[in-house]
């Protein structure tokens, strides 16, 4: 089987409601979704969304990335994924969104080829991922209402509540969600960087009073040194990275200094399914579990990132949510939903329709 052709088109999807962060508020989809022909008639898709903050890219650009990628695909066979990827880190370095899209249209095409499901070529551990809902930063008093919304009319037992613009209130939101959803709900918070050490230190006292049981990323991407200290001091707190985790190397950087608990993988960041695997390998070495997140994608991109989810026993938790906030969805199938209860298909590739 080899690669004849390559199509990309661009898509932009409003969202239902604006989603904020420490660092940015947004309130639409941009992606780039791509087609990858064969000589065999097998087509497999795949999809990048970047995003500037986070992987240094532009839509734009990854166009012409993938402009660059689409020669040096052309006569490939895409059963040989460390040759695809080889090829693309030696056109240009980081451009993980872009790379992604190639990725995962090999491993829809592999899937595809095989008759079995993505998530059966990466290691079949499970079908089914327990995934959370992201709350946005907003008043605490809306916070709480939301929660409480996710809870009992939707049935979500793991809420992922972003912070890290003002610490104080942070708690204060937490107070109020935990005594709107009780005490047996799951309650994370992600700081998206807003942070600095004594910040966090504040925060993370704060959090353990209410029952969080896990905070993201409280400090600047490069600073794994201050990632570690606040981890010794965390108090059964578990600590989890993401704008620090782009690569396998971050990932055994992470590990050696003790900066975390818990890494999570974001196929836009690696670049993909093939490099994702070698980041929960470096993980899973140093006794790390992982969870897989996700930057504003369609359902195409959410599907492989649950297949890895299902695929990997040391991938314990699922944060896949984004494809929820759209008003109109262009892909379809991959999964079927019940409550926070996500179920891969049983079909080659990733089982998507547009």
């Amino acid at each position: 089987m080899r690669i004849t052709g390559m199509k990309v088109e661009k898509v932009r999807i409003p969202m239902t409601a604006s989603l904020k962060v420490a660092f940015a508020t947004v309130d639409s989809l941009e992606s780039v979704l791509i087609r990858v022909e064969t000589d065999e008639g097998c087509v497999g898709f795949g999809e990048a969304s970047p995003f500037a903050p986070v992987t240094g890219e532009t839509l734009d650009g990854v166009i012409a990335v993938l402009d660059i990628f689409r020669q040096g695909l052309m006569g490939m066979d895409p059963m040989d994924i460390e040759a695809v990827h080889a090829m693309m880190d030696g056109v240009i370095v980081g451009n993980g969104a872009a790379k992604c899209a190639v990725d995962l249209a090999m491993y829809d095409l592999m899937g595809k080829a095989a008759g079995v499901p993505v998530y059966k070529l990466l290691g079949g551990y499970s079908n089914t991922v327990q995934n959370d809902i992201t709350i946005g930063i907003s008043t605490p008093e809306q916070m709480a209402e939301e929660a409480k919304k996710y809870v009992s009319e939707y049935g979500y037992r793991i809420l992922k509540v972003k912070a890290g613009i003002d610490w104080q209130e942070d708690i204060r939101a937490m107070k109020l969600i935990r005594g709107a959803v009780g005490p047996q709900i799951r309650l994370r918070v992600d700081a998206n960087q807003g942070y600095d050490i004594a910040k966090a230190q504040r925060a993370l006292k704060g959090f353990r009073e209410y029952g969080v049981e896990a905070v993201e990323q409280c400090l600047p991407h490069w600073d794994l040194e201050g990632a570690a200290y606040l981890r010794n001091h965390a108090e059964g707190i578990h600590m989890m990275l993401d704008e620090s985790i782009h690569d396998p190397v971050d990932a055994a950087r992470a590990c050696r200094l003790g900066s975390a608990d818990i890494l999570n993988i974001k196929l836009m960041k690696c670049g993909g399914l093939y490099p994702a695997q070698k980041i929960n390998a470096v993980a899973e070495a140093n006794g790390v579990t992982c969870m897989v997140g996700c930057m504003l994608e369609t359902r195409l991109a959410i599907t492989a990132g649950l297949s890895l989810v299902a695929a990997k026993k040391n991938v314990t938790e699922a944060d896949c949510d984004s494809f929820l906030y759209y008003k109109e969805n262009p892909v379809e199938g991959g999964f079927v939903q019940d409550k926070d209860t996500f179920t891969l298909l049983n079909k080659p590739g990733f089982g998507v329709t547009f």
